[in-house]
């Protein structure tokens, strides 16, 4: 029987009386029957966001089984994988289960792999048991189920690419295919968290963007030398994708702005992305830009309090832009990164694909 067709939004799905969009609900209705303008997913993996993924992880202890409870108990509260504390949620990929008669004009077919490119935080999902936690890489492989609304925007994976390899260039895809849009000739680019996933990819865009008047600066934090912080170091400066790199916490602006200013010859910059996993970075991210550039954050961990007061603190006119997740053809543009570069695809495909 026909369930009719719903509101493209998702609000048909929102609990409790509230008359807001399904991201900003507290609890959203996860009964799995579609309607007649949804898409159902058999789910196999969710990548949750990394500053989401960092604050469960350390508040379970490191323990992969608390992890698994807190997911589980977080699904069942909300009927949607999203953290309280950060308020984001993440991405998933799966397998088209079934499809509303409204949406048989889409590019689907029952069967079709695909990664939702909306966030978890705003889509119905069910969770029936959790199978496997890689913390490393910020994946949770489940069995499961998940709705997609008439507005969700998806990709259909490539079969030139690794699924998992698609998958992981896929959670972060708004963050180059925003930097391609914003980084111009002769720029002088810093970024923060550039050792991370997002930032291989931004500061390989920012380096093609700038060309040979341009700078591009990363800059990030770690103790272990043989960890992940120190080999994504070596890969950015071994293949040439940063000009300089900057070891600083991103959450100490005095160290950063000191630093980051001293790798490009004492000058400010023309562009900052911010796309570290941890909260307080906003000031490193303004003070080394000049009056009349621009920041971008990327980050989940950014508070707007903090970085429109602070930057009216020091003086700051910059422009603050909120790294919207979404840009057209954003899937595409980051997957040809990973066909483009061998040594990019080569590092997804050893740090974060499992």
């Amino acid at each position: 029987m026909s369930k009719g067709i719903a509101n493209k939004y998702g609000t048909h799905r929102v609990l409790g009386g509230e008359t807001l969009l399904p991201q900003g609900a507290k609890k959203i209705d996860n009964n799995m029957e579609i309607y007649d303008n949804e898409i159902l997913i058999d789910v196999s993996a969710l990548n949750i966001d990394s500053a989401s993924f960092r604050q469960l992880w350390e508040a379970s202890r490191e323990d992969p089984e608390a992890l698994k409870t807190a997911i589980m108990e977080i699904v069942n509260e909300r009927g949607k994988m999203q953290n309280p504390v950060t308020g984001s949620g993440g991405m998933l990929i799966g397998t088209i289960a079934e499809i509303g008669p409204a949406l048989k004009d889409r590019d689907l077919k029952v069967g079709d792999k695909i990664a939702t490119l909306v966030s978890l935080s705003l889509t119905p999902l069910k969770i029936e048991e959790i199978t496997a936690i890689y913390p490393e890489i910020d994946r949770v492989e489940i069995k499961g189920q998940a709705i997609l609304f008439e507005s969700g925007i998806y990709a259909k994976l490539p079969e030139d690419l690794d699924e998992n390899l698609a998958l992981a260039a896929l959670d972060v895809c708004g963050a180059p295919a925003q930097v391609a849009k914003i980084v111009k000739p002769g720029d002088s680019v810093l970024i923060l968290g550039s050792g991370g996933k997002s930032g291989k990819l931004c500061c390989y865009e920012a380096k093609r963007r700038v060309g040979p008047t341009g700078r591009v600066v990363g800059l990030d934090y770690f103790i272990n030398p043989e960890g992940a912080g120190a080999r994504g170091k070596k890969f950015l400066e071994d293949n040439h994708f940063v000009d300089d790199y900057v070891i600083a916490d991103a959450r100490n602006a005095v160290e950063v702005l000191d630093k980051a200013l001293a790798a490009n010859n004492g000058k400010e910059y023309d562009l900052c992305v911010c796309v570290v996993n941890v909260e307080g970075a906003e000031m490193s991210a303004i003070l080394p830009v000049k009056n009349g550039g621009i920041v971008y954050f990327f980050s989940m961990a950014t508070s707007f309090t903090r970085a429109a007061l602070g930057a009216e603190g020091v003086g700051k006119d910059v422009t603050m832009v909120i790294g919207n997740g979404y840009t057209k053809d954003h899937a595409e543009i980051t997957l040809s990164l990973l066909r483009e570069s061998p040594a990019l695809r080569e590092v997804f495909e050893q740090e974060y694909v499992k």
